[in-house]
């Protein structure tokens, strides 16, 4: 019965003339939103945007157990390998006292792996824990803290989305951690 409808040209009209309908309807609402029209003088308005026009970052101190350490700014990363390699180092320049930097041992006390997501200022936004070590549990809480007292990382707003990327933390027999981003140079 359909098809007949169909051959006809009845039905398949009706269906073009409301789809027709539906198009320009939808073309003159879409069309009508893009440019505002200002009531004073009559021109078109382009969307508002906040300014940006927030002060350079300053450096970040840190006090650790051997006085306050001052971490310099963090340089613009280029891509994802830049940012991880300057997090690795920020993470060592901050926690002098629990980092290690010679080769690892053979046999590590833990390996915990986190994904830390980044607001597009470098600041982070969530760490998120991908892997628990099965012993000595408490490394993951240091680590957590090694990252937070390394921010931020630098401006990622122009590298692509998800502003995120993962880091593991190689501890030592005395939780010493080495962030493995460095073991690979």
């Amino acid at each position: 019965m359909h098809y007949v409808e169909i051959a006809n040209g009845k039905l398949l009209r009706r269906a073009v003339s409301h789809g027709l309908w539906f198009a320009v309807a939808f073309g003159v609402v879409g069309c009508s939103l893009l440019g505002k029209k200002d009531d004073s003088t009559g021109a078109a308005t382009k969307p508002s945007v906040p300014a940006v026009n927030a002060p350079p970052p300053a450096p970040t101190t840190v006090n650790t157990s051997k006085g306050p350490i001052k971490l310099p700014v963090p340089n613009t990363p280029k891509s994802w390998a830049d940012a991880r390699l300057q997090a690795a180092n920020r993470m060592v320049m901050a926690n002098p006292d629990v980092i290690y930097t010679n080769k690892p041992p053979d046999i590590l006390l833990a390996i915990p792996v986190l994904t830390i997501e980044l607001n597009g200022d470098g600041s982070i936004k969530h760490i998120a824990v991908m892997r628990y070590p099965s012993q000595a549990r408490e490394t993951v809480d240091m680590a957590m803290a090694a990252v937070r007292r390394a921010a931020p990382f630098g401006d990622v707003s122009r590298l692509p989305k998800p502003w995120k990327f993962n880091e593991t933390f190689l501890f030592n027999a005395d939780k010493k951690f080495k962030p493995m981003t460095l073991d690979q140079r």
